[in-house]
């Protein structure tokens, strides 16, 4: 059963994977764990088993190579933000875009491609509050790690519109990509209600090789 465990509208996840991965060294799109499994495989598998019904990835750079590793089941997508090197407003737009397509879509959760540590539990928690409340359309919740801002984010469908602008406005005329913070400082501004998953893991996100290795990926 899905939407946690039925009672609520369609909750579809959405994974951010169309960078370019600057300071990994190529696309995290493409990067694998060290036993070969693709991040972008365990990001939709970590928030289906935390309950979403469906999963839209969003790819960017070498979306071509990417697309093969997102995982062939019914329940998921991927979809090509071709404006992807302007940031991740642009990649978030697109994400929104797809899923508002679906009437029955009451909310999305959004996470990013390089938390391969995600643990489907705070998938599980941020959607349901911590078994308080089932999410809809005006759900507005974040993972926070000991405080800390993070990833997953839930967005109830009638915060979307707010958000589109926002996002759209940040990628105006002399906008920078690199300055570019995505949904963060509406959230802020939107007062998202903070959902403490530090006890399940630290929310880092890995945006180098470790130990200074070259990631693995695909050929």
């Amino acid at each position: 059963m899905t939407a946690v465990d039925a009672g609520s509208g369609r909750v579809v996840g959405v994974v951010l994977a169309a960078g370019a991965g600057t300071r990994m060294g190529r696309p995290k799109a493409l990067v694998r764990r060290p036993d070969g499994r693709p991040w972008v495989d365990l990001a939709v598998t970590t928030l289906l088993d935390g309950g979403c019904d469906a999963v839209v990835v969003v790819l960017g750079a070498a979306s071509r190579e990417a697309r093969a590793l997102v995982p062939d089941r019914l329940a998921v997508r991927s979809v090509v933000a071709t404006d992807w090197e302007r940031g991740p407003s642009a990649s978030l737009l697109t994400g929104l875009s797809t899923v508002a397509e679906d009437p029955h879509v009451t909310a999305v959760l959004v996470t990013l491609v390089d938390l391969p540590g995600l643990p489907h539990a705070a998938v599980r928690r941020v959607l349901d509050d911590g078994g308080r409340t089932l999410p809809d359309r005006g759900s507005l919740r974040r993972a926070v790690h000991d405080g800390r801002p993070g990833h997953p984010v839930l967005l109830g469908r009638d915060h979307w519109r707010a958000l589109r602008a926002a996002l759209g406005a940040a990628l105006g005329p002399g906008a920078v990509a690199d300055a570019d913070r995505g949904a963060g400082p509406w959230l802020r501004s939107a007062g998202a209600q903070p959902v403490e998953c530090g006890d399940l893991w630290d929310g880092a996100d890995q945006d180098r090789p470790l130990s200074g290795r070259a990631p693995s990926c695909v050929p």
